[in-house]
């Protein structure tokens, strides 16, 4: 399996373009899967000098209903004609930070490219989605500044629009996520992958704090390679990198793993 980094927020080599936001292309043994969008055309342009076709993708899945992980809806869809595009079913909700409107373009909600999930969504033989609901909340989220606009007004997001794909090769299970807003230690603690690649969202902590460093030993803990980027911060990552050693990488726009 090879998972390379098409849109983050820093870039491993010239020629790339860096944003805050996530795409990874994966390339299984029986699939091709854009997971997440970015911002805009990012992706795309960074796809095209990294000599990576999106058009060849047979399946495409946005992991939750903000902006920089959907932006890249329009371009995807323009320039891959067959893909279907994966997407949770509570996804297109009005979602906020404390800066504003976060969400995606409703615009794509109609479009008869989608497909939205609920519950456990099989895509291939050892390929599935996970909604946010499978994960209990028992560790802080680290995500308890943004909200969701209701009947009644605005609320905490619970992040049941959020999505996670597992996938089973080879004896290991790779799990992706794009933020880990229901909390990276739940996540890791429901689904027990050998491998975890994707945000930890953990940037709004002190580098420096107790509770970081506590985050960092519960996940060294456990059996499981991380690669991480985007949403844990990059101070937060080389904090956590002195604890969790070379069970801790960082997935630069531009790079490559093999798994």
């Amino acid at each position: 399996m090879k998972i390379t980094a098409l849109s983050e927020n820093y870039v491993s080599k010239k020629g790339l373009n860096g944003e805050h936001g996530l795409s990874l292309f994966i390339e299984t043994e029986n699939n091709k899967i854009l997971f997440d969008m970015g911002q805009g055309e990012t992706f795309y342009r960074n796809s095209v000098s990294l000599g990576i076709d999106v058009s060849e993708a047979d399946v495409a899945i946005v992991s939750h209903g903000h902006y920089d992980h959907g932006g890249g809806l329009k371009i995807f869809l323009e320039k891959n004609k067959k893909a279907p595009v994966y997407v949770n079913e509570n996804a297109f909700g009005k979602f906020y930070s404390p800066n504003g409107f976060i969400g995606l373009d409703s615009a794509f909600e109609k479009s008869e490219r989608i497909i939205f999930t609920s519950g456990e969504t099989e895509i291939s033989s050892g390929v599935r989605l996970y909604m946010g609901s499978h994960v209990e909340l028992l560790e802080e989220s680290y995500s308890g500044n943004l909200t969701k606009e209701e009947a009644l007004g605005r609320v905490c997001d619970d992040f049941l629009h959020e999505q996670y794909l597992l996938i089973e090769e080879k004896g290991k299970k790779v799990l992706v996520s794009g933020c880990s807003h229901r909390g990276v230690l739940n996540i890791i603690q429901k689904f027990k992958p050998d491998v975890f690649v994707g945000g930890f969202h953990l940037f709004s902590l002190d580098a420096f704090s107790g509770e970081l460093e506590v985050v960092a030993e519960k996940l060294s803990l456990q059996n499981v390679v991380y690669h991480t980027c985007h949403c844990t911060g990059i101070e937060q990552f080389a904090a956590m990198k002195k604890n969790m050693g070379e069970k801790l990488s960082y997935l630069y726009c531009g790079k490559t793993i093999v798994i």
